[in-house]
């Protein structure tokens, strides 16, 4: 695959709309401006979390600015309750682009759509995002509810189905499409199916995973991860492999490193992230408990805590 050469821009703002963790008395810092506390707090609908991800992507350059939303988190009306209190006004979209099709990341789009539906906002995913998917463990079975592209189309979204990558915002944006498996320890998930061609089938690659890559001028990649099933590691290098930019400056979402199957991955997945040299690392939602307190406690000047309702400056 041939390089792909994405326009630098002057500035990057990533606003977490829905992660798993709020905490409303988080300080600011130079990076991470936190949600204000108003002095009407107490009377206010408050901030959620939930185990999901969405994030507004803000992309300012040459006094130009375009908006779009990195994936919807897992309950109907999350999102949306969210951007309602941190009042953004997500008519002046650019775009949506999912992550992959996991429940956690796609249920967010039909309260989207009964609010902001009949537009023709495109919305771009891999076709393997349409999968009906579960994870077995334990004789216990999870199913996620894939987002329908016949409902996505009726309610007026141009769906953009891409295995590689797609160039947005006037070609600003990279979205990776299908991301290369190469380190011998992100394995993916054994435990997850889906169902192709009337069969439950092994799907351990989740193959839809994708992240978006934006180039920050004389700073390097900003790297956003949904869940990251591809592996952080393997995201970060296919990045560098795409945009022919070794820096990487931030990289902010889940890494899946929770969980008896993927703490073992942790160790070697810090021992590669020391390779890149990060300036600004925020784990998200499936990285869990223990893998974010390593990663704070060996990047410590990197790492930076997320609480729903805080954009990252970058």
């Amino acid at each position: 695959m041939a390089e792909i050469s994405l326009k630098p821009v002057d500035r990057v703002e990533v606003l977490s709309i829905m992660d798993n963790f709020v905490d409303v008395l988080m300080s600011s810092t130079p990076v991470a401006k936190r949600a204000p506390l108003r002095p009407d707090a107490h009377s206010r609908p408050k901030l959620r979390a939930e185990h999901g991800v969405a994030m507004l992507v803000t992309i300012f350059s040459g006094g130009k600015q375009d908006t779009f939303l990195f994936d919807t988190g897992w309950t109907v009306d999350g999102a949306l309750h969210n951007m309602d209190v941190l009042e953004v006004r997500p008519k002046e979209l650019h775009a949506l682009v999912l992550s992959h099709g996991h429940t956690d990341h796609t249920r967010g789009l039909i309260g989207l759509f009964k609010r902001y539906g009949r537009r023709r906002l495109p919305v771009v995913l891999h076709p393997d995002a349409f999968l009906k998917r579960r994870g077995v463990r334990d004789e216990h079975e999870t199913y996620h509810i894939p987002p329908v592209k016949k409902d996505l189309e009726a309610e007026g979204m141009e769906v953009i189905e891409e295995r590689g990558p797609t160039v947005l915002v006037e070609g600003h944006t990279l979205i990776t499409g299908q991301i290369d498996r190469i380190t011998p320890f992100e394995k993916g998930s054994p435990t997850h199916q889906a169902e192709i061609d009337g069969q439950w089938q092994p799907d351990p690659w989740i193959h839809d995973d994708q992240a978006i890559v934006i180039n920050v001028r004389e700073k390097g990649l900003v790297v956003l991860t949904g869940c990251g099933h591809a592996g952080v590691v393997n995201t970060l290098l296919h990045a560098q492999k795409t945009t022919g930019v070794s820096d990487i400056y931030a990289v902010i979402g889940g890494f899946h490193l929770t969980g008896r199957i993927f703490e073992p991955v942790i160790a070697p997945t810090i021992q590669a992230l020391r390779g890149f040299n990060p300036k600004v690392i925020v784990p998200q939602h499936c990285t869990g408990w223990r893998a974010t307190h390593e990663i704070a406690r060996e990047f410590p000047d990197a790492f930076v805590p997320n609480s729903v309702g805080t954009t990252f400056v970058l």
